[in-house]
């Protein structure tokens, strides 16, 4: 009989690439991860790990077994859905990741139904990339967790997690009110503009700082990134302070600063609501998924009736 524990690992190695990062992933040390992977090809009966210097790649079989690993986890993952809705209320632990802008505007209000309606139901948030989410929902250091993709920055699906539509945004053009044109412009021109302009960007890895490079690169130019910030409020105040352009999706740019300018480009952020294969109706993660959809869609009418 296969190990469960043994295969999670492998699960981790096809997403993660090196037994390091496995470890780091999931608390081990590289030591351990490896004699448990080596114990699963003797328990598998077959090579499951092409070695060379410190590199490992799957093989065929250890693919088939990757998506056979899949299938079983979401199998478990709904078992403990259905022992959950048995009882009487909800309790444990629901944790959740999010991204900065969301956790003001949309994530702080979800928190207040859901504590009112499950008092028994610890919350806990944990903010980071979206970039990083998934790893986090399958290493089950996160149940539920809003994930994203831009135009320009695609995300691959992961066979591990389910995702629904959540939002959809436009992403803004921020420049000194000085520097703006009148006029609507499509995204390549209204970029294109602004090459030779110093740009404010996210950390290098963040999902935002890849759609900056992308978008620009799409629109001809290289943008010449003087500054990181990834609160999209820090990265409004660099733009009226001077120092550069930006691009902001429109949760970071709800309360621009009066001198600052914002074009809406043709470019998408659009955030899904993700969560493990198998715990769609775990009452935990219903419970959440409700509350986010709620609070969006107050948050979407309170910004309509501001206009």
């Amino acid at each position: 009989m296969l190990d469960i524990r043994k295969l999670r690992l492998l699960r981790e190695l096809a997403h993660r690439q090196t037994i390091a990062a496995v470890a780091e992933a999931l608390n081990y040390t590289p030591s351990a991860v490896s004699q448990q992977l080596t114990a699963l090809e003797r328990e598998a009966g077959v090579p499951l790990l092409e070695r060379g210097g410190r590199r490992v790649t799957l093989t065929p079989a250890a693919h088939t077994l990757v998506g056979h690993t899949e299938s079983i986890l979401a199998i478990l993952e709904q078992a403990t859905a259905d022992l959950a809705r048995g009882r009487a209320e909800l309790t444990g632990t629901l944790r959740i990741g999010t991204f900065p802008t969301a956790i003001r505007t949309i994530l702080a209000p979800a928190l207040v139904d859901l504590s009112t309606a499950h008092p028994g139901l610890e919350l806990m948030v944990t903010e980071l990339d979206p970039v990083l989410a998934p790893g986090a929902l399958r290493a089950e250091t996160l149940d539920i967790a809003l994930v994203q993709d831009y135009d320009y920055v695609p995300v691959d699906d992961d066979a591990a997690l389910d995702a629904e539509p959540f939002l959809e945004e436009i992403v803004y053009l921020a420049e000194p009110a000085a520097f703006a044109e009148p006029g609507p412009r499509p995204t390549p021109l209204a970029l294109s503009a602004r090459h030779e302009n110093p740009w404010i960007a996210g950390t290098p890895g963040t999902l935002c700082h890849t759609m900056t490079v992308r978008a620009c690169q799409a629109a001809g130019f290289t943008p010449r990134i003087r500054h990181h910030a990834d609160d999209f409020g820090a990265v409004l105040e660099l733009v009226a302070a001077g120092a550069g352009v930006a691009l902001v999706p429109e949760l970071g740019a709800r309360t621009p600063p009066a001198t600052v300018a914002l074009t809406p480009l043709d470019t998408r952020r659009r955030t899904r609501i993700a969560y493990r294969r198998g715990t769609a109706d775990h009452p935990a993660i219903r419970a959440a998924r409700t509350a986010l959809r709620h609070s969006a869609t107050a948050a979407r009418e309170g910004w309509a009736s501001a206009h």
